[in-house]
């Protein structure tokens, strides 16, 4: 099976919808429709329904399947879905056989939620959903900075669909230390940590970024992408400056607010509204002003 197709496709912004809700709690399918349309109208190419800003872990298995459904079926020959799967090897092996099932080109393996989770456990999580669905690109997503390139390289020998990674540990160092003990040209490595780390990141071997701002400017992402590409890191400085505060309300707090203040910043342009589900909270009323003003100065 010829891999190459979807490791391009990787290598970009990796777009990370929102989940929208309804007055009543639900899943506002149209609204959901109808920001996944903008994002692929405003040039994503890749998206990953199911993933943290999209509020994985407080939606129902149900939900999670509605939303891999819809984004598959509104990105059909438009855009590569990433689908987000995780919880407990069945129910990951479950999620990524319906994500091929329903048309998906690839997996994002979230980071295994556990107390007690050790480096052959690790590599065991993964193989077990990487094994089930040979015929996708799978990618975990790492946020253990103690985890070792070799286990990764471990990994990938059992399982060539293994293809790229999520690296989400905050330094850079310790990221360009790890993609070259599991081999840089071997594998995507995708800034798994937004655009507030996407340069320190490409400077050290990354090739895509993932994003949740996109949700808000698919212009302002996409114009970082292109000067990363190009290695121009003044062009790219000057977009970090731009949107350095919005990313730092959301990593505030252990990144308490991720979510809220994009869908806070979505709800001041009359996108969707601002709700979202525990343990996430809205932000305060004398906080939300900050967040629509940050959005007015960006070219929408």
């Amino acid at each position: 099976m010829d891999l190459s197709p979807l490791k391009a496709a990787l290598a970009d912004v990796v777009a990370i919808p929102v989940t929208p809700f309804a007055e009543d709690g639900s899943i506002d399918v149209a609204e959901h429709r109808a920001l996944l349309r903008r994002l692929l109208d405003g040039g994503v190419r890749i998206v990953t329904p199911n993933g943290n800003t999209g509020e994985f872990y407080a939606l129902t298995p149900d939900e999670r399947r509605t939303v891999t459904e819809l984004t598959v079926d509104e990105a059909r020959g438009r855009a590569t879905v990433l689908v987000g799967v995780g919880h407990d090897v069945p129910t990951a092996v479950a999620a990524a056989e319906h994500a091929r099932d329903t048309g998906a080109e690839m997996v994002m393996v979230h980071q295994p939620v556990h107390p007690y989770v050790s480096q052959d456990g690790w590599v065991d999580y993964h193989r077990a959903i990487a094994e089930a669905v040979p015929e996708l690109g799978v990618v975990p997503y790492i946020r253990n900075p103690l985890l070792a390139g070799e286990r990764l390289v471990e990994l990938a020998d059992s399982c060539p669909n293994v293809i790229g990674v999520k690296y989400a540990v905050p330094d850079a160092a310790r990221f360009g230390a790890f993609a070259r003990d599991a081999g840089l040209d071997r594998f995507v490595w995708v800034a798994g940590l937004a655009e507030l780390y996407a340069p320190s990141y490409f400077a050290t071997g990354a090739t895509g970024f993932t994003s949740g701002l996109v949700n808000i400017a698919p212009g302002v992402s996409l114009t970082m992408l292109e000067a990363l590409r190009a290695g121009d890191y003044a062009a790219a400085m000057k977009i970090w400056e731009q949107i350095r505060r919005f990313e730092e309300l959301r990593a505030d707090g252990q990144s308490a607010n991720n979510v809220t203040v994009v869908k806070e910043a979505l709800a001041s342009l009359g996108l969707c509204r601002r709700d979202v589900r525990a343990p996430s909270r809205v932000l305060p009323e004398a906080q939300r002003a900050e967040v629509a003003n940050q959005v007015a100065g960006w070219s929408i």
